[in-house]
């Protein structure tokens, strides 16, 4: 199969998973925000093909959300892209330029900590037209939900990509939709990675459980 097939077929294969993960995997955590783990597939695929990639994906699957799931129009459109390129795009761009298991997590945290960056501000801007609500309601909500939930949605979407990049890229591997070289990352286990992205997890959840009144 022609190796740009291999990557049209790969890519819409991602599109799609990310898309059901929406669809199904939407979870309540900070008053009207929900989370769900579609940024980890579209990280997945920016890691194996760069940020170009994770950038059409975040654009195809939004667009699709737009007209299909969401009632937030162009503006839930235009959040949902910058949220999922703000993580996966820097997280990619890393390690393109750093291709190792180090560049790897390096890229992830800095995809994290940039999609919180950009959300306080794309949320600070954006969000009183579509929730008709006036700036400086939004502004008070900054701190106390807009920052911890991006807080926590972008350390599960690096924890969660750390655990299931290796697996996801031998699967792809051995399907032949991606050759060898096109990742560095080695396919044995590391425990360093393991425990790093639970405890990512573990402060993520305990968080949560926090701002929530339940610890």
């Amino acid at each position: 199969m022609d190796n740009r097939i291999k990557k049209l077929t790969t890519t819409g294969m991602l599109c799609a998973l990310a898309y059901v993960t929406v669809v199904f995997g939407r979870i309540p955590l900070i008053l009207f925000l929900k989370y769900d783990p579609k940024d980890v597939i579209i990280a997945i695929g920016g890691l194996i093909f760069g940020p170009l990639t994770a950038f059409a994906v975040s654009f195809i699957v939004s667009l699709v959300e737009m007209f299909t799931i969401s009632d937030n129009g162009i503006l839930g459109f235009i959040m949902n892209v910058i949220a999922s390129c703000a993580f996966a795009c820097p997280a990619a761009f890393v390690y393109k330029k750093k291709h190792s298991l180090s560049g790897a997590m390096i890229g992830l945290l800095c995809g994290w900590a940039c999609m919180v960056g950009a959300m306080l501000l794309w949320n600070y801007l954006i969000t009183p037209y579509y929730m008709g609500v006036s700036r400086e309601e939004v502004a008070k909500l900054l701190l106390p939900a807009f920052l911890p939930f991006n807080l926590i949605k972008g350390g599960l979407n690096a924890a969660i990509t750390m655990l299931l990049y290796k697996p996801v890229v031998t699967v792809l591997r051995r399907s032949h939709l991606i050759e060898s070289q096109q990742t560095a990352v080695k396919t044995k286990i590391n425990v360093g990675v393991i425990l790093t992205a639970l405890l990512i997890i573990a402060s993520c959840v305990l968080l949560l459980l926090v701002l929530n009144g339940k610890f």
